[in-house]
């Protein structure tokens, strides 16, 4: 009796992640044939390309290495940023010297950072590109990325379940007799991880598949001028940064949590 009970644990953990990663394909997939505009015939912006390849974090990176790189703002390698000219038009440098104080004041740069990327103007960004059908919304990502978590978890409760019921004393069939009924729903899963890989990983990422199109265009190289480093960062973030301790000065806090979750788990 207890094996039927697992037996159908497994089934029903497999078939409710297989329902759900269903849905949230079904649910991503007309994001793109609701959109009227034409996302071909657009040219990207450098923000908007930051934006698609890395979200709001890396529209941030691309502004502060702007603003860094013309003096308006000091980032250390020690990771602090400290406002040198306080006196901006731009709406996301004005952000960033909010988020740090007038001119003289200081801030860890990962804190700006995460800040400044939850502006009104960073979400104007997403909101413009998203109705443009080139961004995929949080909401699409986040049920996406849900699904697909829920079915690597049943891949794995399948398994666990199945060495669960062989270990148990034999009250009539052997337990080999449902090993094969216990390989079904692991089969039902691992095919659902294949086939969302496919339907689903597009909806993923910040892109829509027009918008990964878009950025595949983009000339990522630096090419010797501010515009081309810039779009090298926009889109493959700070490691295109050639001066190491800027990269440094961008990245030092985002290693510092890591370091941190790391030495979590391990406790």
């Amino acid at each position: 009796m207890l094996r039927i009970l697992l037996l159908a644990l497994a089934w029903a953990a497999a078939g409710a992640a297989c329902v759900r990663l269903c849905r949230a394909a079904v649910a991503a997939a007309p994001h793109q044939a609701r959109r009227s505009t034409r996302p071909r015939d657009r040219e990207l912006t450098l923000l908007e390309a930051a934006f698609l390849a890395g979200g709001p974090g890396r529209v941030m990176d691309v502004t502060l290495v702007a603003m860094h790189r013309r003096r308006a703002l000091l980032l250390a390698h020690t990771g602090w940023a400290t406002v040198v000219d306080a006196d901006t038009d731009n709406v996301l440098e004005r952000s960033v010297i909010r988020a740090i104080g007038p001119a003289g004041h200081q801030a860890r740069t990962d804190a700006v950072r995460r800040a400044a990327g939850s502006a009104d103007a960073v979400r104007a960004i997403a909101a413009s590109l998203e109705g443009a059908g080139l961004a995929v919304p949080d909401t699409s990502r986040a049920r996406s990325a849900a699904a697909v978590r829920q079915v690597r978890a049943a891949a794995l409760a399948v398994p666990v379940l199945t060495v669960a019921a062989l270990a148990l004393p034999g009250g009539g069939a052997p337990g080999s007799a449902l090993l094969p009924w216990f390989a079904l729903p692991l089969l039902l899963t691992l095919t659902a991880l294949l086939i969302g890989r496919a339907e689903v990983r597009p909806y993923l990422g910040w892109a829509s598949p027009e918008g990964r199109r878009l950025l595949a265009g983009l000339i990522t190289t630096a090419d010797g001028t501010e515009r081309g480093r810039l779009t090298a960062i926009a889109v493959a973030g700070p490691d295109a940064i050639e001066d190491p301790l800027l990269r440094r000065a961008l990245t030092s806090g985002r290693r510092e949590r890591a370091d941190t979750r790391t030495a979590h788990r391990g406790h």
